[in-house]
């Protein structure tokens, strides 16, 4: 072997190593890809209100004060279990009464407390949030929140 390396061996083990970590790169990407679509996510029971719930969910920005799954901001509650919290699992009715029972009790009026904002819902956006808080709560989250408590 060479003491000195040429610039054309430089070269080629700069594109030998960028193009050995690319195929890892896609490789990883693609494994993630499948196992988030055919391992995590319960496709099955996604209906159509927890499509709608979700939708809300992103046009009124809770996630501005929510996490959900760990994602979001730390201001307000994770909302990813809050279904198991309230104790209202596997009843969708429920889980709309509660929810909207919650909602539609704020602001509270604590002095030096932040209030969540009335979003003037109807029942139909009510069911389908709590339709996509409920799906959340069911869906294989590996162990998030480590809590109840949230």
């Amino acid at each position: 072997m060479r003491e000195v390396m040429t610039k054309s061996m430089a070269r080629n083990i700069f594109y030998g190593g960028s193009l050995f970590f690319i195929l890892i790169f896609l490789g990883l990407s693609a494994h993630s890809h499948r196992y988030i679509t055919q391992t995590s996510t319960d496709a099955a029971t996604l209906t159509d209100s927890v499509r709608h719930g979700k939708h809300l969910w992103e046009i009124n920005g809770c996630i501005n004060c929510h996490t959900i799954l760990g994602e979001g901001a730390y201001f307000a509650p994770e909302l990813g279990n809050v279904m198991t919290r309230w104790g209202v699992n596997d009843s969708p009715d429920d889980a709309f009464e509660m929810l909207k029972a919650w909602m539609q009790s704020m602001p509270t009026g604590i002095e030096g407390r932040r209030q969540m904002p009335n979003f003037d819902l109807t029942d139909e956006e009510f069911r389908a949030i709590s339709d996509f808080l409920l799906w959340t709560d069911s869906i294989r989250n590996q162990d998030w929140p480590p809590t109840d408590a949230g």
